[in-house]
């Protein structure tokens, strides 16, 4: 037996556009952007009408991307055709797929993102957040639990989305949802880490709960049997 999520959902949620799809079918916002990825094929006169409707500043993103890698921040039309380009460039170079999409930049945002366990009888657990906002080169440096800036109600929020998320793709074992978190408190989905994440021992240490052992557990069909209440 494979200790992790399914093949489906790991395929699923490792496309970015396919993501943020199953995001806005949970009913959890996402930040503004483009729905379809977008291919080598499309012209950069078309590209450059999107980013004028998404409007600046944009992201440009890599659909199979991470770490950064095939990410370019583009402030005005003027420079959109060779960011474009080099984009698309790293894109293919790290991960095989050229394809990108667009999102709308938020401007000095926080990075959260909630642990989650999903058991194979539709149970699905979230734990309280992780602030990664400290970065350097896209790779996270500090985090910490609980966030400063996540009040008790946006809290139950975040929390709530992020298991509506992977309830909608029946996700199960251990998974992280990711969210951006706005100056005026607003929040939108960014991604999901189908495995567990380097940083999950501090939600351990602030919930007592010994991760590792849970995905062994539910890898044998176990039921989940934690108090939602404690992991919040």
């Amino acid at each position: 037996t494979f200790i992790g999520p399914s093949p489906e959902a790991i395929d699923l949620m490792g496309s970015k556009t396919a993501a943020r799809q199953a995001a806005m079918d949970a009913g959890v916002p996402v930040v503004p952007g483009t729905k379809d990825p977008l291919g080598p094929d499309v012209p950069d006169t078309e590209v450059a009408a999107i980013a004028a409707t998404v409007g600046y500043p944009i992201l440009i993103k890599a659909v199979a991307g991470g770490g950064g890698k095939g990410m370019r921040t583009v402030t005005q039309a003027a420079d959109l055709a060779g960011s474009l380009r080099a984009a698309r460039s790293e894109a293919l170079s790290s991960f095989g797929d050229a394809r990108v999409y667009i999102e709308r930049r938020i401007l000095r945002p926080r990075h959260i993102e909630v642990q989650l366990l999903g058991d194979t009888h539709g149970t699905v657990l979230p734990f309280v957040e992780r602030e990664c906002s400290i970065q350097r080169r896209h790779q996270k440096v500090v985090e910490e639990s609980p966030s400063t800036a996540v009040s008790p109600a946006l809290r139950r929020q975040m929390t709530e989305a992020a298991a509506a998320v992977a309830r909608r793709v029946g996700y199960t074992n251990a998974g992280t949802i990711e969210f951006l978190l706005d100056e005026t408190g607003e929040f939108f989905f960014l991604e999901m880490n189908t495995r567990l994440q380097v940083e999950h021992p501090i939600t351990e240490l602030v919930t007592s709960t010994d991760l590792v052992h849970w995905q062994i557990r539910i890898a044998r069909g176990e039921r989940l049997t934690l108090d939602p209440a404690a992991l919040i």
